[in-house]
């Protein structure tokens, strides 16, 4: 599993590295907004655009960007990764699990979906991607290494 922690390309348009790692004072310094309402989700050299949800989960995985995260398949609709911590959490159950949901599943597991399908599960959402089209095709069917940062 990868984790790396890095600071912002220079250049908006091209992604941000994903092995970089950052020293303390770097990621303090790309931490400065934390009152942010979006972020950037980026898949091989495509990104999407998301937003926050707005409780104490999202704010504590916001303190974590930007990251990169080696998320494993799981079940043909979905992204997981082990967080090295436990966010705060405060699950439902959505009934309807949408393409490109961002949630926390038992409080340290990363979970982006990427298919619509009904679930008995509960989960706190992080997050939503404003348009998923073209989602499913971007992550692909085996792993894959995600990077979110601050919009």
């Amino acid at each position: 599993m990868l984790l790396s922690i890095g600071v912002p390309a220079a250049c908006q348009g091209d992604p941000p590295p994903v092995a970089k790692m950052a020293t303390w004072s770097e990621t303090a310094n790309a931490r400065t907004n934390v009152n942010a309402t979006r972020m950037k989700i980026w898949i091989g050299g495509k990104s999407f655009s998301a937003t926050f949800a707005d409780h104490p989960a999202a704010s504590a995985f916001k303190a974590m960007l930007p990251a990169s995260f080696e998320m494993t398949e799981l079940n043909g609709n979905e992204k997981l990764f082990r967080l090295p911590s436990w966010l705060p959490s405060n699950d439902v159950n959505p009934r309807t699990i949408k393409a490109g949901d961002l949630m926390l599943w038992n409080s340290n597991t990363l979970v982006l979906f990427y298919e619509t399908f009904p679930t008995s599960y509960s989960y706190t959402r992080l997050g939503r991607i404003d348009n998923a089209g073209g989602l499913s095709a971007v992550v692909g069917k085996g792993d894959v290494t995600i990077r979110f940062e601050l919009e």
